[in-house]
């Protein structure tokens, strides 16, 4: 039996496919949203860093929701498939252009067409890079020339570095400065607290159509601590304990339930 039908779940619970606005928000999330609503105003470049599953991407949808798509152009880029030269010619692609085959020829058509769209049609390109930790200092470099517009003297776009804590510390590299110094806004993910973890499962649980408390205190006191708090860990730490539950028809998922999925799962 799955275990949505065992505990009469309309859905499973922890899916990524979670509608942005039904997401919950913890304070790292909200400051994370209000961080990218200043940099959407102020324009130019911002960075976020968080361990994997710190909920970065999630928070970046809920921000890319709530734009306008009369006034704001968003291209979204994961580094971790796609290669530099996808990264320029995809960016090409979704400012409207036929990418040019010489890559300085590439860089004069993406500023152009950027200039464009906030000059000419008040549309603002907002451009997310995600999973950068994996760029090359080359990258960095590209960047910098990349989204220098008027000498530096404006910013037509909206760009924001995303990756894990690593990246900050590329960043700081002195052969990175260049980049590092242009940035306006900078914020790193942080996890979720003990109470802020009973309400993410509480939230996801009555998304699925829960009805009665089906996580005992208990059960959720060892999902905070193990998980340390980061949504992922707490994602798969809670499917695994229902379906646990499950084979072991339990009501309720107790403190032992979730030891076991943690263990399971090599936690």
């Amino acid at each position: 039996m799955m275990f949505t039908a065992f505990y009469s779940l309309a859905a499973r619970p922890f899916a990524k496919d979670i509608k942005a606005e039904e997401m919950y928000l913890s304070s790292s999330h909200q400051e994370l949203l209000a961080r990218l609503n200043y940099l959407k105003h102020s324009r130019g470049i911002g960075m976020v860093v968080g361990e994997p599953g710190s909920g970065k991407t999630s928070g970046l949808r809920t921000f890319v929701v709530s734009l306008n798509p009369s006034l704001y152009r968003v291209a979204y880029f994961p580094l971790s498939t796609v290669t530099v030269t996808d990264f320029y010619r995809g960016l090409a692609f979704s400012l409207g252009l036929e990418p040019a085959f010489r890559k300085v020829d590439l860089f004069n058509q993406i500023q152009e067409a950027i200039q464009n769209n906030y000059s000419g049609k008040k549309v603002v390109p907002v451009i997310i890079l995600d999973e950068l930790q994996l760029a090359s200092t080359k990258f960095f470099s590209d960047l910098h020339l990349l989204f220098n517009f008027s000498m530096d003297s404006e910013n037509p776009f909206v760009l924001v570095l995303c990756g894990m804590p690593a990246l900050a510390i590329k960043m700081s590299l002195t052969h990175n400065q260049p980049l590092n110094q242009r940035l306006i806004m900078r914020y790193k993910m942080a996890p979720l607290t003990k109470e802020e973890t009973k309400n993410y499962l509480e939230n996801h649980m009555r998304l699925a159509g829960s009805n009665y408390p089906i996580f005992s205190d208990t059960a959720v006191e060892a999902i905070a601590t193990v998980s340390r708090g980061w949504p992922r860990l707490i994602n798969n730490l809670a499917t695994t304990s229902l379906i646990f539950g499950c084979q072991k028809l339990l009501k309720y998922i107790d403190e032992e339930a979730v030891r076991q999925a943690a263990v399971e799962l090599g936690m």
